[in-house]
């Protein structure tokens, strides 16, 4: 949540290129609106006017990233085909066997876009996938098939964003893919609670630490963990009230430490997926956890005898991924081509996602 990133990106039957980007910050009354948002029995006042309030502005900010993306570049907004665009989500809830009514919501009004920037934008692209019994996520594993699959070589690419997913890229056989757990979600949480941080900068303040092992063994028996795929996850179930909870059971630990043991858990959850999976040799992270220097150290030192490496190394920089994900996706869309991958998601069948804004 600490910016809106937007990429300029020319696709081909053949390839792709990203022509230029642009990360807009998302100003602090926002963010602070959209955390509480996140966190269920944290919104005090009227509901439905905050979500609406935030849902309006998001979209203003939104067409104000695609506006700077233009003005860099000089292209004019008739040269563009669609604005992809993912909004943030505020509550996901996938099927689980609980929840008799599974949705997923994000904000960001692309009607605001699409007026705004004179652009056809394509929206909403995970409601469709949970109607029909997916999850709803991850919805990056198929342009991750597109762009990085290698024909000899299995690969696996990770994805750190507020929610760490993998996508499994077999160079014979079914791609798959699943939620792992908190990437930087907590992470962010705890070092903006402390140090009064967006994020720990390359994870220098975790790295200054040792984690605890108790706090570490607490944390994982979150029952996430412990599901089978296809699965999905997200701020509802892992936030601060969550680990305040675990903290309360414990002696008390600096705020140092429990970074640490932050950063443990996720490198921990990563590694533990990963090794289910022993023919992949190769691994790129992707999201901003990749400049994570401490989080990656950690990833490579648990997965011995493999290429652990960004998604630079396969031509597009980690922070420009998701991005292009949903710029693909809405191409996609427009093309009336299924977006989803029903082995990752858990849907019923493949279908195409999102909604149409014509400008």
């Amino acid at each position: 949540m600490d910016a809106v990133d937007a990429v300029l990106i020319d696709f081909t039957e053949h390839g792709h290129r990203v022509l230029a980007h642009h990360s807009k910050p998302i100003p602090d009354h926002l963010r602070a609106a959209i955390a509480r948002l996140c966190s269920p029995g944290h919104i005090e006042g009227d509901p439905v006017d905050q979500v609406w309030t935030a849902d309006r502005e998001m979209g203003e900010l939104l067409a104000d990233a695609v506006a700077g993306l233009l003005a860099t570049t000089g292209m004019p907004a008739d040269r563009i085909a669609a604005i992809g665009s993912h909004g943030q989500t505020i509550r996901h809830r996938p099927p689980d066997g609980t929840t008799t009514l599974p949705f997923t919501f994000q904000i960001g009004d692309p009607n605001c876009i699409a007026a705004r920037t004179g652009i056809t934008t394509v929206a909403d692209f995970r409601r469709r996938d949970i109607v029909l019994g997916g999850q709803g996520a991850p919805l990056v594993p198929p342009f991750h098939a597109a762009v990085f699959r290698h024909p000899d070589v299995d690969r696996a690419v990770v994805n750190v964003g507020g929610i760490a997913n993998i996508t499994l890229l077999p160079a014979r056989g079914t791609v798959s893919g699943f939620d792992v757990g908190p990437g930087n979600c907590l992470l962010d949480a705890w070092v903006k609670r402390h140090l009064g941080r967006p994020y720990d900068d390359a994870g220098a303040w975790a790295q200054a630490h040792s984690p605890d092992a108790k706090l570490l063994r607490a944390l994982l028996q979150h029952p996430f963990f412990h599901r089978l795929p296809p699965k999905s996850t997200g701020r509802e179930e892992f936030n601060l009230g969550w680990l305040d909870a675990q903290l309360g059971v414990l002696p008390t630990l600096e705020a140092g430490v429990v970074q640490a043991t932050l950063l443990a858990l996720t490198s921990t959850t990563l590694g533990q997926a990963l090794e289910k999976y022993p023919s992949v040799c190769e691994v790129y992270l992707c999201g901003g956890g990749a400049r994570n220097r401490a989080l990656l150290a950690d990833i490579s030192a648990r997965l011995k005898l493999r290429t652990v490496a960004t998604t630079a190394a396969l031509g597009i920089d980690p922070q420009w991924v998701e991005a292009a994900a949903f710029a693909w996706l809405a191409r996609e869309t427009l093309h009336g081509r299924p977006g989803n991958l029903p082995a990752v998601t858990g849907a019923s069948r493949p279908t195409v996602l999102g909604a149409i804004y014509p400008a």
